[in-house]
């Protein structure tokens, strides 16, 4: 069976200017999948790709089994969608948009709404400009929920909010997703304090295409910051990490990102006399600034730009 998200070989461009370069893409029902990536990646084009708001130039963006350009209005409401930007009207209470709302989703869940109001404390008649951004924001994901979707798509739902306000809008919706079984999330973000807090897997975007995706746990547990300090004035021209993603050569000393699943894989750099090996764990936040940092010249010895080479993290894929 076809998973609820799917993309295959995807590309857009605008005007010569390649925004998607052959993405895939594939997130599992129950998953929770953060989309990483630096602003201009890619990430909200991907979501109006896979919504059929933009049609790709190649390949296939799937919901459901279908392509979102011609899907039936039975398939579409089973997809609940939260943009980065608040667009309903500002006049509209709470309780006004969820009698609008219920008129287009055969499973509206008006008792999900209202507990869910209550429980993240939205004003249900108060006109929606006259209340918080944060509430703004909560207020679309509530409608987005009540839908009972099969697929949800969040694109920086936290965007714009202090962090307060980002720290309850995440605890809010580790609490709503809890209810809403089976529904594949895709969560397009670069705050990585939430992704860490919502994500069951995580997938890295650059240039247009994920360039490492796996589940939170294997980035957590695999991906180190290793430093190699050799005797003498420089690097051995040949001295690698094993499990490299990126390197760095400065005088004697080589720093990589790396995967590393098991430490004896360093043992070999060990070896050699004199040599000193340093680990030292990466959050995903740390990852992501190593990750697309910068690097080392163009054409130096042994130095790569993580993110530019096909599979770049082993296992975690």
């Amino acid at each position: 069976m076809e998973p609820p998200i799917h993309a295959r070989g995807v590309t857009k461009t605008f005007r010569g200017v390649v925004a998607v370069n052959g993405l895939d893409l594939t997130v599992e029902a129950g998953m929770v999948y953060g989309l990483i990536g630096r602003n201009g990646a890619g990430k909200t084009t991907t979501l109006r790709l896979l919504l059929g708001l933009l049609r790709p130039d190649s390949g296939q963006a799937r919901l459901l089994g279908a392509d979102w350009w011609e899907a039936p209005p039975e398939l579409r409401e089973r997809v609940g969608y939260v943009s980065q930007a608040w667009q309903h009207p500002d006049w509209m209470s709470v309780a006004d948009l969820c009698r609008y709302s219920a008129h287009f989703y055969s499973r509206w869940d008006g008792g999900l709404a209202r507990e869910l109001a209550g429980r993240w404390e939205l004003p249900w008649d108060r006109p929606l400009g006259r209340v918080s951004g944060g509430h703004q924001r909560l207020a679309s994901v509530l409608v987005a929920l009540a839908t009972r979707p099969d697929v949800l798509l969040l694109d920086e739902p936290a965007a714009g909010l202090d962090p307060v306000a980002r720290r309850d809008l995440t605890r809010c919706l580790v609490d709503a997703l809890l209810r809403v079984e089976g529904c594949a999330v895709l969560l397009c973000t670069h705050l990585l304090s939430d992704v860490e807090r919502l994500a069951t897997h995580v997938g890295v975007m650059d240039h247009g295409r994920v360039v490492g995706s796996g589940p939170l746990e294997d980035w957590q547990r695999t991906m180190r910051r290793v430093q190699v300090v050799f005797p003498g004035t420089e690097v051995p021209e040949h001295a690698e990490v094993p499990g490299a993603l990126r390197s760095e050569r400065l005088g004697p000393v080589l720093t990589a990102i790396a995967r590393v699943g098991d430490d004896a894989l360093l043992d070999g750099l060990r070896s050699h006399p004199g040599v000193r090996v340093n680990v030292f764990p990466l959050s995903l936040e740390e990852l992501f600034v190593e990750w697309f940092g910068p690097a080392a010249p163009a054409g130096a010895p042994g130095s790569s730009n993580l993110g530019r080479s096909g599979d770049p993290a082993g296992g975690v894929r």
